[in-house]
């Protein structure tokens, strides 16, 4: 189930450009031109299919770089989940469009790990989508999110919505220079 997504910034703050959020780049508005073609629907479909089909995560390539700046994810074609939401928040910013970031916390094996997500404005509804998830297509009616949090084995579905990403998430990337070794150790950030 879907939760009430809550709002942890002014509205304006969800087109706004940061650190990891950098709309301003060249890269980003250069991508951000070239998708924009149509009305919002269309741009906000074409931004999030760019991500999903040109950013690898790095367990599927497997590639050690660990980016988190968007025009970082965008240059390199790689990203944990975490910075592929980055850079699809960015995209849509450049593009006139709301989004933020959100999180799931997810289980594998006896381990938790929090799963990046970008939500966005879209036809008048705020939906969560996942451009990890490599089968997943855009919607704007639903959220498209490659997992479903299983509370019973302890996940949970984070319903805040981020302008920025948070210290937890921004820190584990800046922090480690090995994506393969963030895996494998577990380094990436488990909770809030």
């Amino acid at each position: 189930m879907t939760p009430s997504l809550a709002f942890a910034a002014e509205p304006w703050e969800y087109l706004g450009a940061d650190e990891a959020v950098d709309v301003e780049h060249p890269l980003v508005q250069s991508i951000a031109s070239e998708l924009r073609t149509g009305d919002d629907l269309t741009y906000a479909r074409l931004a999030f299919e760019y991500v999903r089909d040109n950013v690898s995560h790095p367990a599927d390539v497997p590639n050690p770089r660990v980016t988190w700046r968007a025009s970082d994810v965008l240059e390199h074609g790689t990203g944990f989940c975490h910075a592929q939401a980055i850079a699809l928040a960015a995209l849509l910013r450049a593009g006139g469009i709301q989004a933020g970031l959100c999180y799931q916390r997810l289980r594998d094996g006896d381990r938790y790990f929090l799963h990046g997500l970008t939500a966005t404005l879209a036809d008048d509804r705020w939906v969560r989508l996942d451009p990890r998830g490599v089968n997943l297509e855009f919607s704007a009616s639903e959220d498209r999110l490659a997992y479903e949090a299983d509370a019973s084995a302890g996940e949970i579905d984070y319903p805040t919505v981020y302008a920025s990403p948070p210290d937890v998430v921004l820190n584990a990337l800046r922090e480690n220079t090995d994506a393969l070794a963030m895996m494998r150790d577990a380094l990436l950030p488990s909770e809030f």
